[in-house]
């Protein structure tokens, strides 16, 4: 074969490799665009841990069948500066703009435990979609809210500047949002596990599964108690907390909290409910 017709049998050879990779390859562009990972998990036949906190942005949170992680994020127009996109020049001189659409973030795994960041200079949002069986640790402080739906697992959600929902969720939660509503759906509840849900700025409306047995804390400030389940109440006024000081030379201080406890279905797990400015609703679910 002369070397004319190698040349000819290798080009033939990569353009037919070529036409067979493409679509993957395609495909593998579109994700890379797209800013999405997909995480294997060490073993996916055991629950896996999800952690992303992120300064600016929100998170949304699905469950599925698979046994991976997949992490989708998206970089917001006109974030990553100081500056909006309207005040930055096009061009200079010769030179023009190009747009940084990538949003900067990085996944680690290890033992199937999956931590998630990003940039601090640039609000992402981050949507995840992960195995049913996965806990989470998910923060956020500004420009964003957090929504998780199907998952069972712990949760420890904290959102500074939005609000928190959960839907049709199992397991245990603690969720706090400072300036936001907190909702959450339970189909069914850990009653090994204490929970706590508390806002400075908004309402808290937790819907339960019918035959939960807890013993609830509840206060708010600024704001009122409204439930249907039949909750017994251990005491109509609280007992004051006396710190009597004097003989150490300080005060005698009585105090009395708003907090009261009740029970509901007889009792059991732990649930405190603390708010200031708004109200605090818990439902019976099933209906």
């Amino acid at each position: 074969m002369t070397n004319f017709m190698k040349r000819i049998f290798l080009y033939s050879f990569i353009s037919i490799v070529i036409a067979i990779l493409g679509p993957g390859a395609q495909r593998l562009a579109a994700e890379a665009d797209n800013n999405r990972i997909v995480v294997p998990l060490s073993d996916p036949s055991r629950p896996a841990q999800v952690r992303a906190h992120l300064v600016s942005g929100s998170i949304t949170v699905k469950a599925y069948e698979g046994k991976d992680v997949i992490v989708e994020t998206r970089s917001r127009a006109g974030d990553g500066d100081n500056d909006n996109d309207e005040e930055k020049p096009e061009r200079q001189g010769n030179l023009h703009r190009i747009p940084l659409a990538s949003a900067g973030f990085s996944v680690e795994s290890d033992n199937n435990q999956v931590r998630i960041s990003a940039s601090p200079m640039r609000t992402t949002d981050l949507v995840l979609t992960v195995p049913t069986h996965t806990s989470l640790s998910l923060h956020t402080v500004n420009s964003g809210n957090i929504e998780v739906t199907g998952v069972d697992g712990e949760f420890d959600v904290n959102d500074v500047n939005g609000s928190v929902t959960l839907k049709n969720v199992s397991g245990s939660v603690v969720a706090h949002a400072l300036n936001g509503r907190v909702t959450a759906s339970f189909v069914r509840v850990d009653p090994q596990k204490a929970m706590a849900f508390s806002s400075l700025n908004g309402d808290i409306d937790v819907t339960f599964p019918p035959d939960i047995k807890a013993t609830v804390s509840l206060r708010t400030d600024n704001g009122e108690v409204y439930s249907d389940f039949d909750i017994q109440l251990q005491s109509a006024s609280p007992q004051p907390a006396v710190e009597d000081g004097r003989g150490r030379g300080g005060k005698y201080v009585v105090k009395v909290e708003r907090t009261v406890r009740g029970n509901i279905n007889g009792g059991g797990q732990d649930i405190q409910f603390k708010n200031f400015n708004g109200n605090i609703y818990i439902r019976k679910g099933g209906k």
